[in-house]
């Protein structure tokens, strides 16, 4: 028996199921993501601000599906890229971008949500369509500028046989890339997640005082809550 352990990846069916998964999510993301444009677009036009949010939002996960065929290609050649070293950077660029910028925009939604609830008329004075779009472009220019180092780096690295090159899945990582790795954990799921639940036990805290709401929409407002954080985890979690 041989001393070896390594698993060739491409006999097993863990490719197969990855883009099987990434099919789906880019069938669906990028007609549910169309489908909700119209009507994103009318509270744009009427000023809203939930709708500047939501416009950013869905642009975003747009930008980030229109990457998705070429890591079906990557997953369903056994994790062989075979695009070169500048499409990996940017497909790589683009799917680590959006996806931060996306968990950033679902947490300025909660701090506005929890603003306009517990402090409707003071919130009222500084809450504006204008501000939600310069919120929005600074987090896209601070996401994306944190994330230009990944442009200029070599990504691509050989499998163990020297056959295939894998893009993103260099294994053990450098210490650098892993230090970095667990700074987007913390600073990029972790932080995003305790503001967004502070923001929705706040909102529970006070439709609970409410006397004047009923116990059917209290329930509706408890569950949403859960809602958002338990989607959010499921999501942005693996």
């Amino acid at each position: 028996m041989g001393n070896s352990t390594c698993v060739d990846i491409s006999e097993s069916p863990v490719p197969g199921f990855l883009t099987g998964i990434y099919i789906l999510a880019f069938i669906l993301g990028l007609v549910f993501n169309i489908l909700t444009l119209c009507p994103i677009l009318q509270q744009v036009r009427s000023q809203n601000i939930l709708g500047v949010f939501l416009l950013n939002l869905s642009m975003s996960d747009l930008l980030y599906i229109l990457t998705m065929p070429l890591w079906i290609r990557y997953y369903n050649q056994g994790h062989d890229w075979d695009m070169g070293k500048f499409t990996c950077g940017v497909a790589g660029f683009l799917y680590y971008s959006n996806m931060y910028v996306s968990i950033y925009l679902l947490c300025c939604i909660s701090v506005d949500r929890c603003l306009a609830v517990t402090f409707p008329l003071r919130s009222k004075s500084f809450r504006s369509s204008r501000l939600a779009w310069l919120v929005c472009l600074a987090l896209c220019l601070v996401v994306m500028s944190l994330h230009c180092l990944v442009l200029f780096q070599d990504n691509l690295s050989k499998d163990g046989n020297n056959t295939a090159q894998s893009c993103y899945e260099t294994y053990p990582m450098p210490r650098t890339v892993a230090m970095f790795n667990l700074l987007r954990v913390g600073v990029g799921f972790l932080l995003p997640l305790l503001v967004m639940g502070l923001c929705y036990w706040k909102i529970l805290g006070h439709v609970k005082q409410s006397e004047g709401l009923r116990e059917q929409v209290k329930r509706k407002v408890r569950l949403l809550s859960f809602g958002v954080i338990g989607i959010f985890s499921v999501c942005f979690a693996p």
